[in-house]
């Protein structure tokens, strides 16, 4: 068990190291992360080492003046997390990482433990992208098997459209095509699992997405509760069959036949967990702080509903960003990153508690219709 004073390493230094830090600093911790930008997020609240994530001689330095390791990205190459883990504990270990971090061994694990998702094939070239998609039929979705995030490195195929095309969009790389899902609801389930095995669940959130971009997070979600009672337990499966160590979102769609199928593992906290921080009595950071560092997992109770904007750079395009506006909302609770604006980019999230979530998102519209 690491207590207050101990010492936390964090590799990546964006938002979510930077809120990482500052639940960890609140906490009595000391924290120092590696990236490759002098004034990311987390610089204010870590001391930072400037190099890049696949810098193993950094790494290991940072490694060297911390009790713990974790991540803030599933980017950081696993080769890195494997010569650190013999040096400190690291959580999520490298193992787990390689097999989340690539889409077609993620989805490969998923199929090894029966955990339900869409149909998928592997995709190498343009001959198994035919076969692929005799496999998997139409629509489809092409994906590249790493470092894709928010709509990136994917293309979609419809019944008319030419494969080769959205082969070429992904510079021809290895991919997984994975068959579209017409759903009724996209859910996340946001959890932290200690070292012990015990696994804390927050209430599952529903997400709505704009341009690939997580636009909308609404807690509790609007499902039922043997719905949200299921994604739980899907949820605990997966991160029991990883043996993962920290906070994690798993995010499922939930088909008009109330069947769930698992799409994506994130190995880390998460942007649809941002609800916890200020919405639950124990933020989804200050849990990954006590699961790497060996604590008991704090409450993850809601104990108000709660609606997560994200705030993208286009609303500063004027530079004239409605945080006014914002700010006269007596329940809102507005988080800046210190990012400089660009369009497209998350520059912060507002937080709004309270009962009448549809008033919330009446009101989150008057932001960005």
């Amino acid at each position: 068990m690491l207590l207050p004073g101990a010492t936390i390493g964090v590799l990546g230094g964006g938002q979510l190291g930077r809120m990482l830090a500052m639940e960890a600093r609140r906490m009595g911790y000391r924290v120092r992360a590696l990236d490759q930008d002098p004034d990311a997020c987390a610089a204010p609240f870590a001391e930072l080492i400037t190099a890049p994530l696949d810098d193993v001689d950094a790494a290991l330095a940072l490694a060297a003046q911390c009790d713990v390791l974790t991540i803030e990205t599933e980017h950081v190459p696993a080769t890195v997390l494997a010569q650190i883990e013999t040096l400190r504990p690291v959580y999520p270990g490298a193992g787990s990482l390689a097999t989340v971090q690539d889409r077609l061994r993620q989805r490969e694990f998923l199929t090894l433990h029966r955990l339900p998702q869409t149909a998928y094939a592997r995709v190498d070239d343009g001959p198994s992208l035919q076969q692929a998609l005799a496999a998997v039929g139409r629509p489809a979705v092409l994906k590249t098997r790493t470092e894709g995030y928010d709509g990136k490195g994917q293309a979609r195929i419809g019944m008319a459209d030419e494969p080769a095309a959205a082969w070429a969009a992904l510079g021809q790389r290895p991919a997984v095509l994975e068959a579209w899902v017409s759903y009724e609801r996209e859910i996340s389930v946001i959890l932290a699992r200690g070292r012990d095995g015990d696994i804390a669940c927050y209430p599952v959130a529903e997400n709505e997405h704009r341009h690939h971009v997580l636009h909308i997070t609404r807690a509790p979600a609007r499902v039922s509760a043997a719905v949200a009672r299921r994604a739980r337990e899907l949820g605990a499966a997966v991160a029991d069959a990883l043996g993962h160590v920290g906070a994690m979102a798993v995010e499922m769609f939930l088909l008009p036949d109330g069947e769930l199928l698992v799409n994506e593992i994130a190995p880390r906290t998460h942007n649809s967990g941002h609800y916890t921080l200020g919405g639950c009595v124990t933020s989804q950071f200050e849990q990954h702080v006590r699961a790497i560092c060996g604590l008991p997992l704090g409450d993850p109770a809601q104990p108000r509903p709660a609606l997560m904007l994200n705030l993208l750079g286009d609303l500063w395009a004027d530079d004239a960003p409605p945080l006014a506006h914002i700010l006269a909302h007596p329940g809102a609770r507005l988080h800046l990153y210190g990012k400089a604006p660009r369009p497209g980019r998350k520059l912060g999230h507002v937080l709004v508690l309270g009962d009448d979530l549809d008033a919330a998102q009446a009101w989150a519209d008057s932001i960005v219709p």
